[in-house]
């Protein structure tokens, strides 16, 4: 993997760095008058090596920890890392370097800086997720924009003939909401029919996700229809449940599917990917929510081989377009870069931990375990999916008694428990079918459930505070019908 500066000597290593070939953001052509050409579209080499190794770095401990994320508000139970992720002190301090160097010395920073550190930040990505190639790894704001960039290419092959009108995509139920409506903007309007997989929840094995998405094939090839794209979350949001994104892609090869988009926002950091053994297409995963990155930048992997690699473009346009999303991606106009350069940093941070990001994705899953059985013990209810489909996040049922009878019982809630009893966590309406009547874990009435997460600066007694405030609002006989309705 990649040597990292540390934030104390990045400014003397960013100094050192060769000067890189590239173009004036503000000329649409080749900088002729400056002595300078990058019209080919390839990436540049690698950053000069360090003379002499890094020496390892101390083991983290517990005071270090609180004091990486002393900036957090300490007076919240901060159990919600899986929405906007969590960044260190020590990486911010590098961003901040990185920042001031732009401000200091902007054609500078452009000209020697920018591309070389982006390079390194993608080749880190490049190891972790098993790529094999680092072109084949480009960064960007989010997922979102991940899912933007292959949308829009799914879209202009209906628009121009490629893919039939009515030809099928296929995304489950619970994709992330912001690309269900992607979906929907991109490829309905440009023709394509869009077909939902209605995933169970609480779900209890593997087998019942792959039967309907099976279905949900079978359905999008129904008269004569391809189906062109299958998108598939690795981690859903909400509910929260590692979907088997192995099995689906290699359904999705032997029955015929054309692309295969990985939407993995809550993965790295979180659970294993290995691009290669998935062999989707396209995969997507946000770095800043568990990979401790500043907000917000994610990486989108295009396998190489793939007929579309080449003909993926970046959405918002700059002298870069057609040489590629990787250089495309890399620059996009004048912006704060800074998120996507402090990669190196984030592994010296997850580098002082036992076993690295592999050994704090093994802790934070047996800890969030551990808190869900502790709040479904208390409250006598039961998780949302059995341990081996959670992550660092898990489902836990409320009591019935508390009665979320709608997404905006479940928004007025969540808001009970941040003002009233400074308690950050997400609450998940399930909506029970007309004809349910399935008792779970004896339990009929149950249809709210928290969406708890851990990382490394959380602590038990976060998870006390959430358990002993919906204690209180049991005890008090409380139900959300008591809430006000604005």
């Amino acid at each position: 993997m990649a040597e990292s500066p540390s934030p104390a000597t990045l400014a003397l290593t960013l100094t050192s760095q060769p000067s890189v070939a590239g173009m004036d953001p503000h000329h649409q052509d080749d900088c002729s008058e400056n002595g300078l050409a990058r019209g080919n579209g390839e990436t540049n080499g690698p950053p000069a090596k360090r003379s002499r190794p890094t020496p390892p770095l101390p083991r983290i401990t517990a005071a270090e920890i609180a004091e990486e994320f002393s900036h957090h508000d300490l007076a919240v139970a901060r159990i919600n890392n899986g929405s906007f992720g969590s960044c260190p002190g020590s990486v911010l301090s590098a961003q901040a370097i990185w920042q001031r160097l732009f401000l200091r010395q902007p054609d500078a920073f452009f000209f020697n800086h920018l591309q070389p550190g982006l390079l390194r930040s993608r080749s880190i990505v490049k190891d972790l997720i098993n790529a094999a190639d680092v072109d084949e790894v480009s960064l960007v704001d989010n997922a979102t924009t991940a899912a933007a960039i292959v949308l829009q290419h799914v879209s202009w092959a209906f628009s121009e003939g490629v893919f039939h009108k009515g030809d099928a995509v296929v995304m489950l139920h619970y994709a992330y909401g912001a690309v269900k409506k992607s979906i929907h903007a991109y490829v309905a309007r440009a023709g394509g029919h869009v077909i939902e997989v209605p995933l169970p929840f609480p779900v209890s094995s593997d087998e019942e996700i792959i039967q309907e998405f099976r279905k949900a094939l079978d359905l999008g090839k129904a008269n004569g229809r391809r189906v062109r794209l299958a998108v598939i979350d690795h981690v859903t949001s909400m509910p929260s449940v590692v979907i088997p994104v192995k099995e689906l892609t290699k359904i999705c090869r032997q029955e015929g599917v054309d692309q295969v988009f990985v939407d993995a926002a809550h993965a790295i950091g979180n659970v294993e990917v290995d691009v290669q053994d998935i062999d989707a297409d396209f995969y997507t995963s946000n770095l800043h929510k568990w990979f401790f990155c500043p907000p917000s930048v994610a990486f989108l992997h295009t396998k190489k081989c793939s007929s579309s690699a080449s003909c993926l473009h970046h959405p918002v346009v700059s002298q870069e377009y057609g040489k590629g999303l990787p250089l495309e991606s890399a620059w996009i106009g004048t912006r704060d870069y800074s998120s996507q350069l402090v990669v190196p940093s984030v592994i010296d941070f997850v580098n002082r931990f036992d076993g690295g990001i592999l050994g704090i994705r093994t802790r934070n899953h047996e800890k969030v375990v551990e808190m869900g059985m502790m709040l479904a013990q208390a409250w006598g209810t039961f998780l949302g999916s059995p341990p081996e489909m959670c992550c660092s996040m898990i489902m836990v049922a409320l009591p019935g008694s508390l009665g979320v009878s709608s997404e905006k019982d479940a928004l007025k809630l969540r808001s009970l428990l941040r003002d009233e009893y400074r308690v950050e966590v997400p609450i998940h309406y399930h909506r029970p079918k007309d004809t349910e009547t399935v008792l779970q874990n004896g339990h009929s009435d149950v249809t709210g459930y928290v969406r708890i997460s851990y990382q490394v600066y959380n602590t038990v007694d976060d998870y006390y505070r959430l358990r002993d405030a919906v204690h209180k609002l049991v005890n008090d006989g409380f139900n959300c019908g008591m809430l006000p309705s604005k």
